[in-house]
């Protein structure tokens, strides 16, 4: 190679050396930014009253001062759990009564199998859910123990829903993280997703508890 090519060829190695370290350092940018959250609004309750959206609501406020059992808890008994709270119960009614209000269709109602969550879900919804086991409370467990977990929060938020209706989880915000980087917050917030079908969604927007007076009003 002559002295010519052999310096456009180094020049070309390091544009491109250059552009994937540009690329690289893009990309764990990208990781390390903080989750962009959207709020709804009027048109997007509108739009959720002719179905085919999955709401992902996180359970009521708890006690902290009573932890879940480390390493695991009893299914079986709710003392081994970090329990609701009174308020969290009312707080959990209240979000049923809101979506009620709202006029937003709810069809399956899947909650993880943790009372704070069934209790959750039985003070919005009714008795009238599944128990799913792989919704469970992801902070406490492994990679490998999280991979299944997260793999069915995924196939539940991206399946296509029935026109006229919206699914909803009742679960916990270390999942939602896990799945998409977000850590919905504060508890009895529900999260809009648009299910795209082949473990694909898209987030919409989250909505905290204060919001619905709000958005029920924009919506009318």
């Amino acid at each position: 190679m002559s002295m010519l090519g052999t310096r456009f060829f180094r020049r070309g190695l390091y544009s491109l050396m250059l552009s994937l370290t540009m690329a690289a350092g893009n990309a764990l940018a990208a990781e390390l930014a903080p989750f962009k959250e959207q709020a709804a609004d009027g048109h997007l309750v509108r739009q959720m009253r002719q179905g085919g959206f999955v709401l992902y609501m996180r359970h009521g406020t708890t006690d902290t001062t009573k932890p879940d059992r480390v390493p695991s808890v009893d299914l079986d008994d709710c003392s081994t759990q970090r329990p609701l709270t009174p308020d969290g119960r009312k707080l959990a009614a209240a979000v049923g009564a809101f979506i009620h209000a709202a006029r937003i269709p709810v069809g399956e109602v899947f909650s993880s199998p943790l009372c704070r969550a069934k209790e959750s879900a039985t003070a919005a919804f009714g008795k009238t859910f599944i128990v799913v086991p792989m919704l469970m409370y992801s902070s406490n467990m492994t990679d490998e123990q999280k991979v299944p977990v997260v793999a069915e929060t995924r196939r539940l938020l991206s399946s296509p829903v029935k026109v006229g209706t919206n699914r909803l989880l009742v679960a916990h915000a270390p999942n939602l993280m896990d799945v998409m980087g977000l850590f919905p917050k504060p508890e009895g917030s529900v999260i809009v997703i648009r299910p795209l079908g082949d473990g694909r969604l898209e987030y919409l927007a989250s909505i905290p508890p204060d919001a619905w007076p709000g958005l029920i009003d924009a919506a009318r």
